[in-house]
């Protein structure tokens, strides 16, 4: 059910837009730098920029459908009501509160039309966008779109395991060929620990059965994120950001240019398209930070006041990792961590060492704290999927099968690649753009309809996105779907080369 917003649990334009800044700043920034240097300075710019506009106005798709999912609830509200009223005889029934009888009329014209446009388009309860879906698509929809969703989390899990583990085991494993400097890439067959015969893939292996072993357990039950957590997170998130920022334009500066990276490379595209999808998903929460801003008279102007400063905090991350290091992990903080030991390291200043451990281990403390909070929304969104309303189900089936269900796929997946590129391309090409662009577009396309069925035409919505004309849902459409027959087309070309080189 829509939750309403009380007046103590409000918060300014700002810190809302503060945190959906952190929402979207996260695991998938640390992708972007390699990716961006696969495609080169010039079209990395230019692709980043331009999938931050279109995510801005799938966005503002969003707050449209979330004004009308209100303005349906609070519709059905007084009808209901009006129902209630008659049915004990204090209201008199007429022909024109028919359910199906709008409640302005196309030419209305009155005084009260701005208020009647404030009591039903106003964002007053987080509305999230599975109860939109069950509000505005048939039954066929609902069932897609919490399919989608599931995909996309079993990927962000995958994802979350895999980072983990490879930073565990690259700050771990302690074993540096003597034919191998710091900045080449150590092949995952080389022992991890001299006189050990574990390699590095079956340590990389290990830290995430042991990750997964940890957090796992806690699908099991209910765990609420609390705001000291997410004031903790923030803050080393910040603070991670700006020490590699910092870093590689000191390392700019004192060394110069290390990479001569081209222009243009059009083979990098489909990688940078997922990691970009997925380094601007926030759509998918965006009802429950938007919901309790208490003044969204100017919300479109600051999420896009918003997306301008995200855009320049990539560019500004990947222009200056792509130029600063000789190598690029597909994981952008390993390329700051002491890799190896004695020297190995990158320095002998013990602050410079702390603090390249910090940023090799950042991702670990932060997305140990993501982890099992994503997981148990998989379960639960796997449960709306399988599940059926008013339905009665054993213990065994609530409280084990789908628990297991939402951690040993992504465990498996991650258990049997460690290829970062590939795993983000897949799930913010495929999933990534199914809930940041197709969804958005039919939520805002069916929404539209349904209003001016029930609420009728004249009254306006005040939360309609500036892209409102139908050209901009066909353009989307055509877009999600172009990018991702090209990212299909170019992992089966890799696929076919794989498989005549072996």
């Amino acid at each position: 059910m829509p939750e309403a917003n009380h007046p103590s649990d409000q918060y300014s334009t700002w810190v809302g837009l503060i945190y959906i800044f952190n929402l979207i700043v996260g695991t998938g920034a640390l992708t972007l730098p390699a990716a961006f240097s696969r495609a080169g300075w010039a079209l990395g710019l230019t692709l980043i920029l331009i999938l931050a506009f279109i995510s801005f106005v799938t966005v503002t798709f969003v707050i449209e459908a979330m004004a009308s999912a209100n303005a349906v609830v609070t519709w059905k509200r007084i009808q209901q009501r009006k129902r209630t009223l008659q049915m004990s005889g204090e209201s008199a029934a007429s022909n024109s509160d028919s359910e199906d009888t709008p409640l302005v009329s196309t030419t209305a014209s009155s005084p009260e039309r701005h208020c009647t446009n404030y009591r039903y388009y106003a964002i007053q309860e987080k509305i999230e966008m599975g109860e939109m879906a069950s509000i505005f698509f048939t039954k066929t929809g609902v069932m897609l779109f919490y399919l989608c969703f599931a995909v996309y989390l079993y990927g962000d899990l995958s994802i979350y395991g895999a980072v983990v583990a490879k930073s565990l085991a690259d700050v771990a494993c302690t074993y540096q060929p003597a034919n191998l400097t710091c900045n080449d890439t150590i092949p995952d067959t080389e022992a991890c620990w001299e006189g050990v015969e574990t390699n590095r893939l079956n340590a990389y292996r290990i830290f995430l059965t042991i990750f997964v072993a940890v957090l796992g357990p806690f699908v099991f039950f209910n765990v609420q994120k609390t705001k000291y957590l997410q004031l903790l997170t923030s803050v080393m998130r910040w603070l991670a950001f700006t020490i590699m920022i910092v870093y590689a334009v000191r390392k700019l500066v004192i060394d110069g240019p290390q990479l001569d990276t081209p222009a243009a490379n059009i083979s990098g595209v489909p990688g940078l398209f997922g990691a970009c999808v997925y380094s601007f998903m926030c759509h998918h929460s965006l009802p429950a930070l938007v919901a309790p801003i208490a003044n969204k008279s100017t919300l479109n102007r600051s999420l896009f006041l918003d997306y301008i400063l995200i855009a320049i905090f990539y560019l500004l991350l990947a222009l200056t990792g792509v130029f600063a290091f000789k190598h690029l992990d597909d994981l952008y903080t390993l390329d700051f961590g002491p890799r190896g030991s004695g020297d190995c390291s990158k320095s002998d200043n013990i602050f410079i060492v702390l603090l390249e451990y910090f940023l090799a281990l950042f991702p670990v403390f932060t997305l140990s704290t993501s982890f099992p909070i994503i997981a148990i929304t998989l379960r639960n969104n796997l449960q709306s999927l399988f599940l059926s309303d008013g339905t009665s189900y054993n213990l065994c089936v609530r409280r084990l099968i789908f628990p297991v269900m939402a951690i040993l796929p992504p465990y498996l997946i991650a258990l049997a690649t460690k290829d970062l590129s590939v795993l983000v391309s897949i799930t913010g090409s495929y999933a990534g753009a199914g809930i940041q662009y197709l969804i958005p577009t039919l939520l805002v396309y069916a929404a539209r309809q349904q209003t001016t069925r029930t609420i009728g035409s004249g009254v306006v919505n005040n939360f309609a996105s500036p892209f409102r004309t139908n050209y901009w849902l066909i353009f989307v459409v055509i877009w999600s779907i172009t990018c991702m027959a090209f990212v299909s087309v170019n992992l089966m070309e890799k696929h076919l080369l794989r498989s005549t080189v072996m």
